[in-house]
């Protein structure tokens, strides 16, 4: 890419892009290609192989992914949706192995494509291969909470903190809360694994509360410290 000051500036705001040494961040996007996706466009489909040579390290300069996995019977799970900035498709590359889910553009989108061959080099300088590990274990973290809550919580703390968890940008867990979620009801209720008839039963009672305000395809949290102690209820 020939200038790349401006991408530079813009995924910098992702707090682990940001985090990175600047020679490190500068490396990836000089060797990285633009790919533009319409919505609905898949960038890759559970159990593909990642071809040697082609892009597989992607990071996403605008517009928004669902990672999602498809039963045999239609029923889709939503796992995450990543936003601008966030850079994902790693597990593949560390294991050798298939994709693990579906990762779908929701929009419109634009991303940079890293190869294979440039993730197998950044891997050997210690900046970088350091920052994949706190990535992965930011990940497993968020997992682990989220088995945790389909395990111990119940369905009105685990809305209220996948609302929480969407306020930071889901997977980019930025350290400023967004107060207006732009996530649609039947998006949610695929996040969280139940129907929408039980989400609108909980989110009403959200309102009620005062922790929430709902919209058209958007959700507003109305008080963060009402949404937190639902969240941290049994």
């Amino acid at each position: 890419m020939k200038s790349t000051a401006p991408l530079l500036a813009t995924l910098s705001a992702n707090p682990w892009f940001g985090a990175l040494p600047l020679r490190e961040r500068r490396a990836l996007l000089t060797a990285a290609e633009p790919l533009r996706l319409r919505a609905g466009e898949m960038l890759f489909r559970q159990g593909d192989k990642v071809p040697a040579g082609q892009g597989a390290f992607y990071g996403l300069v605008s517009g928004s992914f669902k990672i999602s996995s498809l039963r045999e019977d239609g029923k889709e799970a939503i796992l995450a949706v990543l936003e601008a900035g966030n850079w994902f498709g790693e597990i593949s590359l560390l294991d050798q192995q298939p994709r693990t889910h579906d990762a779908t553009a929701l929009g419109e989108a634009l991303v940079l494509a890293l190869p294979r061959a440039a993730f197998d080099a950044a891997m050997q300088r210690h900046a970088f291969s350091q920052a994949i590990c706190r990535m992965l274990a930011a990940r497993t973290r968020s997992l682990y909470g989220m088995v945790e809550d389909a395990t111990l919580r119940s369905t009105r703390a685990r809305v209220a903190r996948r609302l929480l968890l969407l306020a930071r940008g889901d997977a980019t867990q930025a350290s400023d809360a967004r107060p207006v979620l732009p996530v649609s009801q039947e998006a949610l209720a695929m996040m969280l694994g139940i129907t929408r008839q039980t989400l609108s039963k909980e989110l009403k009672a959200l309102v009620q509360g005062g922790a929430i305000s709902l919209g058209y395809g958007r959700i507003a949290i109305e008080s963060p410290a009402v949404l937190e102690g639902w969240g941290s209820a049994a």
